[in-house]
């Protein structure tokens, strides 16, 4: 081999070592600098395709969230559990001055009367006479409020342009029919709604032993709220 081939073969060898360690000094750095635990970051992924928008229950007003604010007739009674809008009739009293009920019909069953035109729901004072039928066979509404309604529950009665009042039942009172009931007529007491049926034993047509009766306070009052309180208890 000449001298200068010689020369040059050893300054490519050390080239290539130079090259060789500052490679692998590079390797040393990163190995000593990358966090221990960890690793790179990937890129973030692509944000999910939109998902079809499916329309959302309608949401319904509170109960009551707008009660009257004046006397109004009543014509719809929902008794939760009982009844829903139920007719009201607007009936005059007989010729003995005793308020009148519903027909004795399979439509007369299923309503509701307002002794008119005395007090309203909204008075400042009196009870809000109502009444409705008991049949021996169980199927009107007078027999579905007795196996029913107790105290803290809730009658809610409507009229005519979105008028609503609902009470909260304070009590469930039994009297004997041919007793008659002073408290049930009451015109300067508190405001209630006082709310009749004819209840067992009966002793024949027309003819029952007893008077149930549901005396109930707006809501909102004392008397609602310390029924509710007390049905809750």
């Amino acid at each position: 081999m000449f001298a200068g081939e010689s020369g040059r073969s050893a300054r490519v060898q050390r080239g290539v070592a130079v090259v060789a360690l500052a490679v692998a000094a590079a390797i040393a750095a990163v190995w000593l600098l990358w966090p221990e635990g960890t690793v790179p970051r990937a890129e973030p992924a692509p944000p999910p395709a939109p998902q079809a928008v499916v329309a959302g229950t309608v949401l319904k007003d509170a109960l009551c969230h707008r009660p009257a604010t004046r006397p109004f007739v009543p014509t719809r009674i929902t008794v939760p559990h009982v009844t829903t809008n139920a007719e009201v009739l607007a009936l005059p009293r007989d010729a003995n001055n005793v308020p009148q009920a519903p027909p004795i019909s399979s439509t007369g069953k299923t309503q509701f009367a307002w002794d008119a035109p005395t007090i309203k729901p909204g008075e400042a004072q009196g009870n809000v006479l109502i009444n409705a039928h008991t049949w021996p066979d169980g199927t009107a509404l007078g027999n579905h409020l007795l196996d029913n309604v107790q105290v803290g529950h809730t009658i809610i009665v409507r009229g005519q342009g979105g008028a609503e009042l609902c009470y909260t039942v304070t009590k469930r009172d039994v009297i004997v029919a041919s007793g008659g009931s002073w408290e049930y007529y009451a015109k300067d007491g508190p405001p209630q709604l006082a709310l009749i049926v004819c209840s067992p034993p009966r002793l024949g047509p027309g003819n029952w032993l007893h008077r149930t009766i549901w005396y109930a306070s707006p809501w909102g009052t004392p008397q609602a709220r310390a029924a509710r309180a007390s049905a809750a208890s």
